[in-house]
């Protein structure tokens, strides 16, 4: 196992702390009705790395609205998925809000999904130590 340094660069897929959050908490909404699960969910999960990982250099990496590349590839491309839930897509940008709100950098990439965004920035850092933060299986 590799020694993580205490104060690493990682690399969040915001995308799929999205989906999680959304998934594992009950439908939570603010006093105006707006749900707030996710944005709620995201937030301490990101709270808990800050915490976990104090003065490490967080970049927050989401998925861009629209297709990707992979959808031009191949038609098929997650044709499988429903849409998503109103109250899911309501609190997206509440979530980058919040998570600029925090000092975080948002990266949204038009044409690339979070993962091929995360690659590609590991890729560039060599030798350099890289923490990725994802709930994503095939990242």
């Amino acid at each position: 196992m590799t020694d993580i340094p205490l104060n690493p660069f990682i690399l969040v897929d915001g995308s799929a702390y999205l989906f999680r959050a959304y998934h594992a908490l009950p439908p939570l909404v603010n006093v105006e009705g707006v749900p707030t699960g996710a944005v709620f969910g995201v937030l301490n999960m990101i709270k808990r790395l800050q915490k976990d990982y104090k003065g490490a250099q967080i970049i927050v990496v989401v998925d861009p609205k629209g297709g990707t590349f992979r959808h031009e590839l191949y038609d098929g491309y997650k044709s499988d998925r429903g849409a998503m839930p109103d109250d899911l897509a309501i609190q997206i940008p509440l979530v980058h809000e919040a998570i600029v709100a925090l000092g975080l950098p948002l990266l949204i990439e038009p044409g690339y999904e979070a993962d091929d965004v995360i690659a590609s920035l590991v890729n560039m850092r060599g030798k350099q130590s890289v923490l990725i933060s994802t709930l994503d299986k095939d990242l």
